[in-house]
C-alpha cells in the first residue's frame, strides 16, 4: 500500500513538472514569436520613419529660412517711419504707382466714408494663396491703418475649417500667419462669412481677401455688413465676377491687387 502511494505521487509531481516545462516552453515560445515580430516591423517601418524624419528636417529648414527672411525684413523695416513702411509694402503689391495707386487710393476712400469704426478681414488660406503669404500682412497692415478704421477680427478659411481671431492688430496679425494653413484646395467663402458672422460683432465693413472663386454658396443676404473684396494675382474672369458681385450685393466695392 505504501509503495503505491509512493508511486502516485511521485506520478502527481511528474505530472505537475510536465505541465510547468510544457508551460515554460509556451512562455518561451511565444516571447521569441513577440521579440520576432516586432524585428520585423521595426524593420518594415524603418524606412517609412527615416523618410518621415527627412520631411520633418526639410519642413524646418524652410521655416527657418523664412523665418530668417521675416528678422531681415524687420530689422529693415525698423528704421523706417510709417510712411515708408506703407510706401514699401505698396511697392511689394504693385501699388506704389500709375493707376495702381490711384485705385488704391480710391478703395481706401470708399472705406473711410463708410459707417462704422472697424472692419473683420476674411483671408483665404488655401494653398494657392501660399505663395502671397509673406507679402499679405504688410499691404493688410496699411489697409487699416490707411483707412483710418479699427481692425476688430481677422478670420481665415480653407476646406470648410475657419477661425476667428480678436485682439491688437500685431496678436491677429500673428496668430494668422501661425496657425492658418495655406494648404488646401477649397475656398469655402459661404462657409467663412456664416463662421465670421457668429464669432465676431458686425464690423462696418468686410474685406474678403483670396484669389480664386468660392467652392460653396455665398448668400448674400445673409452678410450683416458691406464687402469689400480684393481677388489677388493674375486676372481670373470667375474670381472677378463673383468677387465684383459680392461686393455689389453687399454695398462694397472691389480692387484688384497684383503682387509681384
Amino acid at each position: 500500500m505504501s509503495l503505491r502511494r509512493q508511486a502516485s505521487q511521485n506520478n502527481v509531481h511528474e505530472s505537475f513538472s510536465d505541465v510547468a516545462l510544457l508551460m515554460l516552453a509556451t512562455f518561451i515560445f511565444l516571447l521569441v514569436v513577440i521579440l520576432i515580430s516586432y524585428k520585423l516591423a521595426n524593420q518594415d517601418e524603418l524606412p517609412r520613419l527615416k523618410e518621415e524624419v527627412a520631411q520633418l528636417q526639410e519642413e524646418l529648414r524652410k521655416e527657418r529660412q523664412k523665418s530668417q527672411h521675416m528678422a531681415r525684413s524687420l530689422d529693415a523695416m525698423a528704421s523706417m517711419d510709417v510712411s515708408a513702411h506703407m510706401d514699401q509694402a505698396l511697392r511689394a503689391a504693385s501699388l506704389a504707382d500709375g493707376q495702381g495707386r490711384k485705385d488704391f487710393e480710391l478703395f481706401i476712400k470708399e472705406l473711410r466714408d463708410l459707417p462704422g469704426e472697424d472692419i473683420h478681414l476674411i483671408v483665404d488660406a488655401t494653398g494657392s494663396m501660399h505663395g502671397v503669404a509673406t507679402f499679405l500682412v504688410p499691404v493688410l497692415r496699411v489697409i487699416v491703418v490707411r483707412s483710418q478704421k479699427r481692425l476688430s477680427a481677422v478670420t481665415w478659411f480653407a476646406d470648410g475649417e475657419a477661425q476667428t481671431y480678436q485682439g491688437s492688430m500685431g496678436e491677429v496679425f500673428d496668430r494668422l500667419m501661425a496657425d492658418a494653413p495655406f494648404m488646401g484646395h477649397n475656398e469655402t467663402i459661404g462657409a467663412a462669412f456664416k463662421y465670421a458672422a457668429k464669432h465676431a460683432p458686425a464690423p462696418g465693413a468686410y474685406i474678403l481677401i483670396g484669389d480664386e472663386p468660392s467652392t460653396d454658396k455665398i448668400v448674400y443676404f445673409s452678410i450683416p455688413s458691406p464687402v469689400f473684396t480684393l481677388p489677388i494675382g493674375a486676372e481670373n474672369p470667375d474670381t472677378n465676377w463673383e468677387y465684383r458681385t459680392l461686393a455689389e450685393k453687399t454695398g462694397g466695392k472691389m480692387m484688384h491687387l497684383v503682387f509681384r
